[in-house]
């Protein structure tokens, strides 16, 4: 098992998927109560809300593997994981028309919120959580010049990513006209 646990956080770190590792324990909650596509959880023990999250992860027919802190450290990249790693897939990019859907099922104008130029991706998980706190539909950020969700968003925003819907696009000025 600590074969395999080496291994794989080798894999990891030679392929650079850094975009697809999720640290500490209320991302990780967040991310087991989303739909989001968790293929195994690295934990340091199995107990208080670890355990909790062992047990929502098993049910889940999620792998659970226990490493030990200096191997979490290593996969969190100096991330404060809290005992907790667990390797994924962030909430996929969606389309604008999709979050317009949202509020048109609600029967509400759309509650949008548009960032340009945001650069570091602490600011965008902190707007990306207070966003999905004031029930905003969707997020729309611009492709180029501007942070992406990452493990530092993911984590910023406490798993608020993982029910947020985010649309990426090329022109952010086209899409306010639209």
């Amino acid at each position: 098992n600590e074969i395999l646990c080496n291994i794989e956080m080798q894999l990891i770190k030679y392929n650079n998927i850094d975009e697809k590792i999720i640290i500490g324990r209320n991302p990780v909650i967040e991310a087991l109560k989303s739909d989001t596509t968790i293929d195994t959880i690295y934990v340091s023990s199995s107990k208080g809300s670890l355990g909790m999250i062992c047990s929502l992860a098993k049910s889940k027919g999620i792998v659970v593997k226990n490493c030990d802190d200096r191997k979490l450290d290593s996969m969190a990249d100096g991330g404060s994981h809290q005992g907790v790693v667990a390797i994924g897939s962030f909430a996929e990019y969606v389309t604008v028309e999709d979050i317009l859907e949202v509020s048109r099922k609600k029967g509400t104008k759309p509650f949008i919120i548009i960032c340009d130029e945001i650069e570091d991706p602490h600011n965008l998980g902190a707007i990306i959580r207070t966003a999905e706190t004031a029930g905003v539909h969707g997020i729309i950020i611009p492709k180029r010049r501007a942070a992406s969700v990452n493990s530092t968003v993911n984590k910023t925003s406490a798993g608020a990513v993982e029910h947020m819907k985010i649309a990426k696009v090329t022109n952010i000025n086209a899409v306010i006209d639209e």
